[in-house]
């Protein structure tokens, strides 16, 4: 079975491959932004599109009179740059037509996701890799690469930079986990419910830096724009937010490879997660435990390792419906936590029945 997986790492880049690295980024941002404006003057002035192939063939006759500077990079970002951008057309339209909200492509400002994509020769050697016109960089760690490199896309979290590389990978086809079937219920108390009664605190990071992150960005907004102090306070908010990241991301995974590797079939709840954050109140701890990424990482891991994920309807009333004696409240308000059943009088935590009902829905034991 082929699929396809991504390993990152750590570059080490000397103060020459630092600079070149945010000439490419730069490099990708600009034909990005320039892509994005010449589409949108095509269509109000001809209301016609164009593709990427056809962009990037008019940006590489302006590159000798206009934009001499480009050939200082790989020509692979500025062409990635333009496939992202088309990408982005496409998802945008297809949203419209499925009725969901998917943003118009938006340009992009500089030191924010600053990334590109590289495509070619990408060769591992030892402890660096070798990538087109920026050679051969050091990593911080011994890289372990499984399969046929596809493509090398390198961004910058704050002061660091990392690698992902995406590998075509030929894998075993995974047995069948022989574990239990599990329900889970997500939440703001607990980040997960188990159907078995096991409730997982979440390490909330946002919240246990938050009065942290309120001063550096009270303290960033004091500096004078422009001026070298304001970057360095921009720095140390842009570590405290990945350090922010990192944690939540290493929770998420350590979570959901456990749950794939010792589940056979995990039932979940397909959330709005999206129209649950227009709530002012919720959105910034539904963001900080990460109910989508927990959610997308299950996807593709049960594949992976051989268990099932069973999505269920977001308008099955999992929490309002006794797990006993299937009797269903015909009101329940998000305060209440405990309840008893007035059909046959099970006294209910709010949570830990709600996944119960999800685990009723499993299609291996429907």
């Amino acid at each position: 079975m082929k699929i396809n997986r991504a390993y990152r790492y750590e570059l080490k880049p000397n103060m020459t491959q630092r600079i070149l690295l945010a000439k490419h980024s730069g490099c990708a941002r600009f034909a990005y932004n320039w892509g994005l404006a010449q589409r949108i003057t095509l269509y109000q002035e001809e209301k016609k599109s164009t593709n990427p192939m056809a962009q990037h063939k008019a940006l590489n006759q302006l590159k000798q009179t206009e934009f001499p500077w480009m050939y200082e990079v790989s020509k692979c970002a500025p062409q990635e740059a333009l496939r992202d951008l088309d990408r982005a057309f496409k998802n945008f339209f297809t949203g419209l037509k499925a009725g969901t909200k998917v943003g118009f492509p938006k340009f992009k400002k500089k030191g924010v996701h600053d990334s590109f994509r590289l495509t070619g020769t990408i060769k591992i050697k030892g402890k660096a890799v070798q990538l087109p016109r920026l050679g051969v960089i050091h990593l911080k760690e011994e890289p372990y690469v499984g399969g046929r490199i596809l493509s090398a896309t390198v961004n910058r979290e704050a002061d660091r930079w990392f690698v992902s590389l995406s590998c075509e990978v030929e894998i075993k086809e995974p047995k069948p986990v022989k574990g239990e079937v599990v329900g889970i219920d997500v939440g703001l108390n607990h980040f997960a419910i188990m159907s078995d009664g096991l409730k997982i605190e979440a390490p909330k990071p946002l919240a246990k830096y938050l009065k942290r992150l309120k001063r550096l960005s009270k303290k960033h907004s004091r500096k004078q724009k422009g001026s070298n102090n304001r970057k360095k306070s921009a720095l140390a908010l842009a570590r405290l937010h990945r350090k922010i990241r990192n944690i939540r991301q290493d929770f998420i995974h350590k979570l959901t490879t456990k749950l794939a590797r010792t589940k056979s079939e995990i039932v979940i709840e397909d959330l709005n997660v999206r129209g649950m954050m227009r709530n002012e109140r919720l959105a910034r701890h539904i963001t900080d435990v990460g109910w989508g990424e927990f959610r997308r990482q299950l996807s593709y891991k049960t594949i992976w390792y051989g268990s099932a994920l069973t999505t269920v309807n977001r308008f099955y009333p999992s929490s309002k419906t006794c797990s006993k004696c299937d009797y269903v409240m015909k009101e329940m308000p998000f305060s209440l936590r405990e309840w008893d059943c007035p059909s046959c009088g099970t006294h209910h935590d709010r949570d830990e029945n709600a996944a119960k009902n999800l685990k009723k829905q499993a299609k291996s034991i429907a």
